[in-house]
Order: structure tokens, then sequence, then C-alpha cells
């Protein structure tokens, strides 16, 4: 039999500690004996330790059941059973792995494919612990500057003071003064002076006069008013503490000196005076302040936004608030002033604001001809704080303010207010006073908001003294260790003022994996679902350097993954398949990834990866004759772009992380399309120019997300798409349900009536671990069949509804294949490549990939005659195997026979290369991106200079 060809890959598989299973490989390898978790059968496996092992396979295969299901649950049992009794009371009742033994485990850590957190506060600096040594380098290292003078601010010490005097020549004389508190009305400041007599002091200086205290307080009531009537305007009263002659190397002196020193701070609350006979004197001050102001010391807490003490006071550390949102009250930023860019000024009640506006500025050059986009800041803030010569954007709502009586006034703040930026900190999330401390120049609300790689850059020129580096050492290395592996994993275009909720599947996973590697664990079991999703095949190989140094730390990195330069990277791959559901559960590759090129074996994966199998390049693209236009496109980084999208193709959207892809389709064209479409959205666009073209010959446009599709935890793919209805009403037309009289509702799990009391129809309870993260067990009461006893009596073709609802979606087309109503719901499910996935799966466990294509699986159950929908997909290959793609790209081929456009923001090169049409963005990241980099067919796309796109096509 001839060997197979090798597929032209981009990427070269590696020879380095790749090997086979040696003597000595087997006594460190961990052995899985017998493991039947979900569809497994009884499988056998030998993972090697320190090595970089991907599973594979197609989706529903058994590879989470495996890594997930199997391994870390074991891993997570054996550490809870080390725990405290109130801990292993549980364990009882936690599920044990269904698997006979696992021999060789090491301490495991799973990195999963879901969004971190909801958490308002959390930030990308959070979650990586960067910021944490953030706030504790500048609490230990910054040097507070007052924002009058910009000097820096000192606390002055009593070592200070000494050195000064002792500075001095041998035999000069120094008088040590304390400035008495200025107080008001004779009876106070003659009450100071009789307390410093009673504690033995005898002389005041007075108008640079030594007085004794004694002739003082003699001298009666009417001097002592007319004296302080001096005082009040002109000098201080003193109080001398202390005279002495410097003398070098005499350390009794010195500890005197020390000691009045002491107490002269102690009397002059903070403040020392040093007066010397030749006229020379010196103030000093234990207090932190400079400038008649009192500033805060460094602390941690300072810096802390989630800390009361370190939150800006406005916006309580969330860095936005209600106000007036510029986005509403300039919508099109194309416009000048004088063609109306301000919204409100509009009407014969408000468009006198812009009269007046237009007829001031010419007295501070201010261009009404100029669009808004275009203005500098300094003038948009002209237009917005207004000055002497005209008034602004805010002093017009402040007016509508003073008379909320008017009800219009009401509903123009109504109309206008929105999520702003913090007027008080401008986003910083901290109070004003953290702002006075800086660092080489830089406050820590400059250094969050500047990019990864800037962010680097700046602490690798960073200039300390020998003392402050000293300090700073071990900070500044946590630091820029984790500054760098946020480097190799492709996320430099990410400011750690990012909010954690913003972020991708990809983008949270990658930033964990930052975290994990900031800690430098040795001999434990990673394991990571997917860590390449959201990454160009440009960032993939960045994503291989970071796996095999955590591999050559002395770890075992499992890894869960499709993509092919990945899989080209393993030391060993294991392959789970052949197919999904109950086709799949089988070790059908286990080896190093140079076997792959050998023996032909059953394994879908190595027919993929040596060629024998292949998605085919179209032969024909389809004619393009409509278009939608979109000019001036200027969100984040996008740098004023021109793009057209043709209608009736599949259109993908391509570039590595962070060039503008999102900004341009989820942040701009949606929301405009939305809006022209007359649908409605709450999302305003970012600014552009204007959006053109055939957009008659669109009926609707939907965003297909990786959003779940639903909240509940018993929400499921089969009730998204309709079919359960379907699937209900049969159960109640049985003949016992008849009997019995049972209605459809008795057969949901969402309302009272037929599901199980205890559980609520969940099937399982949660138990909260307070410590750890909560346990879900089995019900009890239903032993997780949902539906109490007597509704599962009812039965359709031998299986009742629990029965009915752990079937796969493959084996329930099957089952019903006489019923064409349920048929009809549930086969655009196995179209988009999800026969695997069982009916009654709880949305919660769907991956990002898995939900998205349920709800095109909802599209197509749905679609009507005469539609012209454009669909959106954000990275639909997310989860699939080689062989998945090929099945999502005739589904979505499919859609545009039927007459509708897709777009895909995609990076794999698959989906790519069977596009109509591609919009490549770049050529790098963040600040260097945003560029059209080229539009055009696939084919012209591969001898572009500068995209990283066409050098992998």
């Amino acid at each position: 039999m001839p060997k197979p060809r090798r597929r032209p890959s981009r990427f070269h598989p590696m020879s380095t500690n790749r090997q086979d299973l040696s003597a000595a490989d087997l006594r460190t390898a961990v052995f899985i004996k017998g493991a039947n978790a979900n569809n497994l059968k009884n499988i056998d496996l030998t993972i090697p330790k320190n090595q970089l092992v991907v599973v594979t396979g197609v989706s529903g295969s058994g590879k989470s059941s495996i890594t997930m299901d199997t391994l870390f649950a074991e891993g997570q049992r054996r550490y809870v059973e080390s725990l405290s009794s109130y801990a292993r009371q549980f364990l009882m009742r936690m599920k044990k792995p269904e698997v006979d033994y696992i021999r060789g485990i090491c301490p495991a850590i799973a990195i999963e494919q879901k969004t971190t957190t909801a958490n308002a506060r959390s930030t990308v600096g959070t979650l990586t612990e960067i910021y944490d040594y953030l706030r504790l380098l500048y609490a230990r290292v910054g040097r507070t500057f007052s924002p009058i003078s910009g000097k820096e601010v000192k606390r002055h010490s009593v070592t200070d003071v000494v050195d000064y005097i002792t500075g001095h020549e041998e035999g000069s004389r120094v008088y040590l003064y304390a400035p008495v508190p200025r107080t008001y009305g004779d009876r106070t400041l003659r009450r100071e002076l009789e307390l410093l007599q009673q504690k033995g002091y005898s002389r005041v200086l007075i108008d640079d006069e030594p007085q004794q205290i004694e002739d003082v307080l003699e001298s009666g009531r009417a001097s002592l008013s007319k004296m302080l009537d001096q005082l009040e305007t002109e000098e201080e009263v003193m109080v001398l503490i202390d005279r002495f002659v410097v003398r070098a190397d005499d350390e009794e002196n010195n500890k005197r000196i020390a000691d009045s020193v002491q107490t002269a701070f102690t009397e002059g609350n903070g403040e020392v005076i040093v007066s010397l006979e030749n006229g020379e004197w010196a103030a000093y001050n234990n207090r932190f302040e400079l400038d008649g102001m009192i500033f805060l010391e460094p602390s941690p807490a300072l810096f802390n936004y989630n800390n009361p003490y370190g939150a800006c006071p406005t916006c309580e550390g969330f860095s936005r608030t209600m106000g007036i949102d510029e986005d509403k009250v300039i919508p099109n930023p194309s416009l000048s002033v004088y063609d109306g860019a301000v919204a409100p000024w509009t009407g014969s009640s408000y468009g006198q604001w812009q009269t007046d506006f237009l007829r001031a500025a010419n007295r501070f050059q201010f261009p009404v001809h100029a669009p808004y986009a275009d203005l500098t800041q300094e003038q948009k803030d002209e237009l917005w704080d207004g000055n002497r010569h005209a008034q602004g954007i805010h002093a017009f709502f402040e007016e509508l303010q003073k008379k909320l009586y008017k009800i219009q006034n009401r509903v123009m703040l109504a109309r206008y207010r929105g999520r702003t930026l913090c007027h008080n900190c401008k986003g910083g999330r901290l109070r004003k006073e953290a702002g006075y401390v800086k660092i080489d120049g830089k406050a820590i609300m400059e250094l969050v908001d500047l990019p990864i790689d800037l962010l680097q850059q700046h602490f690798l020129d960073l200039k300390l003294n020998d003392h402050d580096t000293t300090i700073a050492r071990r900070l500044l290395l946590e630091i820029n260790n984790r500054l760098q592996s946020m480097m190799d994993l492709g996320l430099g275009y990410l400011t750690i003022n990012r909010l954690s909720n913003t972020l991708s599947g990809g983008e949270s996973q990658r930033i964990n994996l930052t975290r994990t590697l900031g800690s430098n664990l040795t001999a434990s079991m990673y394991i990571l679902d997917e860590p390449s999703v959201g990454l160009h095949p440009r960032d993939t190989e960045r994503l291989v350097k970071v796996l095999r140094r955590l591999r050559d730390l002395g770890n075992t990195v499992l890894v869960v993954e499709h993509e092919e330069g990945i899989i080209a990277a393993a030391d060993y791959l294991i392959d789970v398949g052949p197919a999904a559901g109950v086709h799949g559960g089988e070790i059908v590759f286990a080896g190093p990834y140079e076997s792959i090129y050998g023996e032909a074996t059953e394994s879908l994966t190595t027919k993929y990866m040596n060629g024998t199998m292949q998605i085919e390049v179209p032969e024909h693209r389809r004619r393009l004759t409509n278009w939608i236009r979109l000019e001036g496109a200027r969100m984040h980084n996008l740098k004023k772009i021109d793009v057209q999208i043709p209608l009736n193709a599949i259109t993908v959207v391509s570039g590595v992380s962070g060039s503008g892809k999102t900004s341009l389709i989820k942040g701009i064209l949606y929301p405009a399309l939305r809006r022209e479409l007359g649908e409605g959205t709450s999302q305003a666009p970012g600014p552009f120019t204007k959006i053109h073209g055939d957009l008659k010959l669109l009926t609707q446009v939907e965003m297909v997300n990786q959003s779940p599709i639903g909240k509940s935890s018993r929400s499921n793919p089969v009730t998204y798409v309709g079919a359960y209805d379907a699937i209900r009403n049969l159960m109640v037309n049985q003949q016992l349900s008849k009997i019995r009289g049972y209605k459809p509702s008795f057969f949901s799990f969402n309302v009272d009536g037929g599901r199980c009391p205890t559980c609520k129809g969940e099937g399982e309870q949660v138990v909260e671990m307070q410590f750890l993260a909560d346990v879900r067990l089995v019900c009890e009461e239903c032993n997780g069949a949902r539906f109490k006893r007597e509704i599962l009596d009812v039965q359709y073709n031998g299986k009742n509804i629990a029965e009915i609802l752990d079937l796969s979606i493959n084996e329930a087309i099957d089952f019903f294949s006489e019923e064409k109503d349920i048929m009809k719901k549930l086969q655009p499910l196995q179209d988009v490549g999800l026969g695997y996935v069982t009916l009654g799966q709880s949305s919660s466990t769907l991956s990002g990939g898995e939900a998205q294509r349920v709800k095109l699986a909802s599209f197509l159950t749905k679609e009507k005659k005469g539609e012209h929908i454009l669909f959106i997909f954000d990275e639909p290959t997310t989860g699939l195997h080689f062989h998945d793609v090929k099945i999502l790209l005739s589904a979505m081929n499919a859609l545009v026979e039927n007459g509708h456009t897709v777009l895909i923001v995609e990076h794999n090169i698959d989906v790519i290369k069977s596009a109509d049409y591609v919009i490549d963005l770049g050529p790098e990241g963040g600040r260097d991106g945003g560029h059209l980099v080229f539009q055009g067919r696939p084919e012209e796309l591969k001898g572009v200079e500068g995209s990283y796109t066409g050098r992998y096509l």
C-alpha cells in the first residue's frame, strides 16, 4: 500500500523531545484503566509525563470525558481527600470518575475555555496579578510630587535635622525653635504660653525679637491683644527648645541634639526651625505636606480601586458613571458644529445655543466647519467646557438640570444620559491623590492604559537609584515575567486596565495561563481546553513556545486541541473517535506525532494531517454583484478604513489578534445595519462616516455569537430550537397520559407539576463548600431523571421522557423517524455538526462554539421564503475538528444558496480559503493594526506583502 502523501503544512514538526515510550517513560507515565465516563468505551490509556500531549478528535468524541471528567475529576477528588473533615463529608456524595483505576496521576490544574468573570471590577491586571505587584511597587518605591510646584514631597526625620546641624563648622552656635500653633483670642494664646512656661520653656521669638515668656505674660491683656493683631498678618510665635554648640565627634552632644529635635517636632506640631548666629536658618517638617497641601503617604491600599480608601469617590472604582454620553450627544462625528454635530442644539428652543457658539467661535479660532472627529482634544474640550467667550455643552446640560420642573428638560436629560467615563478620575479608577505618586515620572494610572508591549518597554527602560533598585528587584522580576508571558501568548495589544468581562474565551484562557506560568509550579499536570481559540496562526506559534516552556519546567501539559499548528507541535498525540457520541469513545491513535505519517489508521485527525483527507478549495467562486459599503470606520484602533461586503456570498474578516476585526464588525457594522434596517439597538455604532449600497435587499441582520443560549441551567438545545414542545405533545398523546389527565406542562422541568420537587427539574443539587468551589451532586430523589416517578411511567416506543432526553441528536433522529414535526426541528442540529449533543444537555455545559451552532440551527428551523438575512458569525470554528469544519461550511453554503449572506470573523485557514471574499486587517495588533491590508478573492491574498494571513494561506 503506498504511503499517504504528507499534507503541505505551514508548521514543520519538531523532532526535539519526541520518542517512543521507553521503559523509563512507562515507569513515570499516567495509566488509565477502564475509563467509562459518558461515551468512553472502557478504554485503557497511557499518557507520558513531562511531555506536551495533545488530545484531539471530532466534536463529541470523548476528549473532555478523558481529560476533565476522568483525569481532572480524579485529581480533584484526591485533593479534597487531603482536606478537613468538613470537606471530606461530601466525598461520599461526590461523583467518583467512572474508571477502574488511575495510576501515576499528579496534581492537576484545569484551565477551561470560559470567560473568566462578569465582575465589573475585574481587569486583566488583577487576573494576571500584574496590578497587585504594581500597587506594591508604587507603595514602596513611588515618590510623591506636588501638583502645584512639581517638587518632591518629603517627610523630614530627626536624622535629617541632626545631619544639617552637625554639618556646620566646629563651634557654631545653633538655636532650635518650634512654632507655637497660631490661635485666635488672647485667652487661648495666653494659655499656650502658660503651658509652655509650665513645661520649663522660658524664651519665645516674636517678630524676630527674643523675649522672656514671663515678660510677655506680665505685659497685660491690651498689649497681648495688640501683639496678636500683628501676628495674624506678620510673624509667628516660636518657642526656643534648645541651644547648643556644634562639636564634631561628640556622641553625647549629638544625642542631646537628637533628643531636642524630637521634642521640637512634638511641640511644633511637626515643624522645626533651625537658626544659626550668622543669620542662616532652615525649616523642617515631619508632616507629609508641601505647598500648603497635606498628602497621603503611599501604601498598597492607596492604589487599590477595590478598596474604599483608594477608589475614586465619584465612580467608586468602576471607572464609569451615569452622565452625559458623548456618543449620544455627537451621534455623527463626521459632521461639523456648523452642520449640527451637537444633536441637542437643534430646534427653536435649544438651537440658540449653537447660534451663540458659532458667533463667538472666531474669537478663539474654533474651526466650526471641521468634522468633530478631526478636532484636536483641546478643541473638543473647548466645545464641551466652554470658555470666557462661549458656553459649552456641559453648561447647556447644567442649565437643564437647574429647571427640572419642566418635563421637556427631564426628557432631554434622560435622552442623552448613559454610562460615561468618570469625569473625576478620567477612567483611572483611583482617587486623585494616587496620581501624585510617580516612579520615573509616571503615575500608576498612566501605566494601566498602556498596551502590554509599551508597558514592557517602559519597565525595561525604567531608571531607579541603587536604593530603590534593591527594594524593587523582586517586584520587577515578577512583573516582567508576566508581561513577557503575555507577549509570548500574543496578548501585547491588551491593556492591564481592560475589563475581564470584555475578553473572549481564548483571551481569558491565555491570561489564566499567564498567571499559572508566573507561579512556576513543577511536577504538575496542566489540562488546557483549546487555548488557541481566537488566535491567528502567527500567534499560535507563540503559544506553542509557551506550552513547551511549561513542559520544560517539569510539567505534563495536556492540551485538548484541533488547531493544526498545536497538533504538529505535540510530543505525543492521542486521537479519540472514530466519530462522535455513541460512535466515539475509543482511542483510535496514540503515539508520537511522527507516527501519523506511517501506517494507515481509522483516525480522522491523522488523515487530515497527513493529507489523506482535506477540505477542498471550491472549484468556482460566486459572482459578486450586490454590495454594502462602510466608509470611514475609526473605532478604537481602526484607521478610518473603507470596506465593502458582497451580498449572497461568504465573506471572511481575518487578521491577527487585536487587528480591529471585532471593532469593525461587532462595534460598527452590526449596530449600524440594525439602525438602518429599523430594528433598533441599545448599542450605538462606533464612529464611521457612512454606510450605503444595496441595503434595501436585506430584510434582517443576525449576530450569531458564542454567548450562552440560556441563563437557566434547565435550558438545553432541544428547547432552544423548539423541538421539545413537539416531544411533550407527543408524550401527552400517549394512552397512559390521557387516562391520567396529564398536560404538556407535566413533561416540562421548568414548571411544577411533573418535575422532581426536590431538585426542581435540575437533576442535581448544589452544595456550597464555602472555601471551595460549589459541589454539584446527583439528586437523591429522582436520581438525575428530573421527573416524578409516575411521569416516567409514560413511554413512547419503549422510552420514557428521561430516557428520550438522554438520547443524542443522531439517535433521536432515528428514534423519531416517523414524527415529521420533531424531525424537522432536530435535523438542523445534525446539519451543523451537533449530532453528538444529547437532547437534555444543559446549556451551561455547551462550549461557546457549540452554543453558536445551536443558534445557527435555530435560524435554519425558522427560515421563511423571501427573507434575505445577513448572518454574522464570530469564530464559528471554535472547538471544531477538521471534519466538523467541513460539515459547518456545508451548512453555511446552504444558507447562501437559500438567498442569505454570511459574514465570518475567523482565523481558520480552511474557512478563509473556502470563502468568496476576504477582508484582511492588520498588519499587527493594537496600535499597529486597524489598517485595511487587503480585500478581494482569497487567491489574490496569497501574494500580498504585509499580510500574515496571506503568508499562511
